[in-house]
């Protein structure tokens, strides 16, 4: 296909009458040529490649804590210096979909416990028990997108802040969890991106609210997002709460993209002192958006 539009563009060139006229016209198109490239590629790079590679490896870079009130800007600072100090948690199950992340827990717990029977068997007592009395659940979630440096519309920085609560006779009981958060492309199945450290949480107090900042790395195509918050007891291998899309708008289809997907604006300002040059310039722009079309389908 390419090939035929090439011919066509510069069949008009091979079939000059004059020498002359030819040697001007070869002049021309090897000046034109090279700005013409230079423009091509500056206008498939990153973007298209970022295009061909649909299946790249999903990364992402994610810190968590008790909600303070950053700003935007901030929270992009925090997340650059937790990339660049690896303070981040290593995370076991990251890329993993929802049920399989359930299932290693459950053998890690199971394998945990089966070193040491008398105190799986204290354990088991103490999540009886524990159950008569209290439960969790977690009261709101809401998500705050942050950078868009391409400003399609797509962000590549978001959060998502949660208030979980203990439910209690106890008056300010408090109880130690963590949390896992998923990703939902478009209605697909749920892929973990963050687990949190362990935090403390008091009664149904408001002001224990977790936030997760996150840049999306790679792999994450433009697309809507849905997110899902699943709570857990520290030390116990069942989910005791979950809050997702499907409890709020506010973390259901979120416009995000990685940020391979997402890059910076570069401005190509092109003068030609031929008026051919504007011509073939639009022949290669034509023929940039025809391979952007191809590859994106």
């Amino acid at each position: 296909m390419f090939n035929h539009i090439f011919k066509k563009i510069f069949s008009k060139f091979n079939n000059a009458t004059y020498s002359s006229d030819k040697v001007s016209l070869n002049r021309i198109l090897g000046k034109a040529l090279a700005a013409n490239l230079a423009a091509l590629f500056l206008l498939l790079s990153p973007m298209s490649f970022a295009e061909l590679s649909m299946n790249a490896e999903l990364a992402s870079h994610s810190f968590g804590g008790i909600k303070n009130n950053l700003t935007a800007q901030e929270k992009k600072h925090e997340v650059t210096k937790a990339i660049n100090s690896n303070r981040f948690k290593t995370l076991t199950y990251k890329g993993m979909k929802r049920a399989d992340v359930a299932l290693a827990r459950k053998q890690e717990m199971n394998a945990l416990s089966s070193k040491n029977a008398i105190k799986h068997s204290e354990q088991t007592d103490i999540e009886r028990n524990s159950a008569l009395y209290y439960s969790f659940s977690i009261y709101n979630a809401y998500s705050q997108l942050i950078e868009d440096i391409d400003e399609d519309g797509y962000f590549q920085t978001f959060s998502v802040t949660f208030d979980a609560d203990i439910l209690s006779p106890i008056i300010n009981d408090q109880a130690v969890v963590y949390a896992d958060l998923y990703l939902s492309e478009n209605g697909g199945p749920w892929v973990l991106y963050f687990s949190t450290d362990d935090f403390v949480i008091t009664g149904d107090a408001s002001d224990d609210e977790f936030e997760v900042i996150t840049q999306l790395a790679s792999g994450y195509r433009p697309n809507n997002y849905d997110v899902l918050i699943d709570l857990y007891e520290a030390g116990y291998s069942d989910v005791v709460a979950t809050y997702s899309s499907n409890d709020s708008n506010e973390l259901y289809a979120l416009p995000l993209e990685s940020s391979d997907f997402d890059p910076e604006y570069i401005e190509v300002e092109y003068y030609s002192e031929h008026g051919g040059g504007s011509a073939v310039l639009l022949a290669f722009i034509v023929v940039a958006l025809c391979f952007r079309r191809v590859f994106a389908q």
